[in-house]
């Protein structure tokens, strides 16, 4: 695969992000390549390069290069998933699951991309929408039904495929991919997934029962909550936890597999084995820990 243009786009709220940004439009331009800078990004820069919103460069960029946290790359990836173009990601945020060139080595490692040597996963997004309701939205993480009256709890009927499945009083539920599983879900008790599994698993929050577990279910099953709460109790649900809006008792709310997933690109040698020892402090002995005052 060969990259001629190429798009840019950073949360430009931090200097470190900044300088990083910089740095890799320093590096393109020494490429002879065809670039377009994201508008809010080309607000902070000096550049006489293509502007455009990340909407439209799934028209004119064959790769999209994502410089900050992985919430960058979350919204990148609704915006870009249904014109097949792949992100790379540059990290300049806490974890980087999604976004993994270091800023030490953005030359070398993008370098490498350019030249041919990378990875290339596929990620399936989640498409929802509220029937009644003319919007639908998408998320590459989770999609998630919460209360918005704290501290009540929200009551929903759960249906897979159109069979019941459960009926559920609790904080909410979390309907994760397995890109998700390494997000919220995680911290809700729920499995971590290998990326390339086509399953989706639903994690509920602090259930009031004693018996609720995650549910794994296959990814093209359709998934459906109707929120049976009282009239006085509100819920939310949101995407990515970057597109939120109520949802009201009565409401049923659908949610599926998108049918385009996201190309995400990784520098050469990637594993995902090797990205949750190092996150998720995986490769760290308990001995190693004491040894060292830990």
């Amino acid at each position: 695969m060969h990259f001629s243009s190429v798009g840019l786009i950073a949360k430009t709220g931090s200097q470190q992000v900044l300088e990083s940004l910089e740095r890799v439009l320093t590096f393109l331009r020494s490429q002879d390549l065809n670039i377009v800078l994201e508008s809010a990004s080309a607000e902070r820069l000096t550049c006489f390069e293509k502007i455009s919103e990340v909407g439209e460069m799934g028209d004119c960029c064959d790769l999209v290069i994502a410089v900050g946290g992985d919430g960058n790359i979350l919204g990148a990836a609704r915006a870009l998933a249904p014109f097949g173009v792949p992100i790379l990601g540059v990290n300049r945020g806490r974890l980087g699951f999604l976004a993994d060139i270091s800023p030490e080595d953005i030359e070398t490692q993008i370098g490498a991309v350019l030249a041919g040597d990378f990875v290339t996963e596929d990620h399936f997004l989640l498409e929802g929408e509220v029937l009644g309701h003319d919007e639908i939205h998408s998320a590459l993480n989770e999609v998630l039904i919460h209360t918005a009256s704290m501290p009540k709890m929200i009551e929903f009927d759960l249906y897979i495929n159109g069979e019941e499945v459960y009926a559920q009083h609790s904080d909410g539920l979390i309907i994760s991919t397995p890109t998700g599983s390494t997000a919220y879900a995680l911290s809700a008790g729920g499995p971590i997934m290998h990326p390339s599994l086509d399953a989706v698993v639903l994690v509920p929050m602090f259930p009031h029962t004693l018996t609720s577990r995650p549910l794994v279910v296959p990814g093209d099953f359709e998934i459906k909550v109707l929120i049976a709460s009282p009239g006085d109790v509100e819920a939310r649900v949101s995407f990515d936890s970057q597109v939120e809006f109520n949802i009201q008792a009565g409401d049923e709310l659908l949610v599926r597999k998108m049918k385009k997933p996201l190309k995400l690109i990784h520098p050469p040698g990637h594993s995902f084995y090797d990205v949750c020892r190092s996150k998720l402090d995986w490769a760290t002995r308990v001995g190693d820990k004491l040894n060292h005052g830990d």
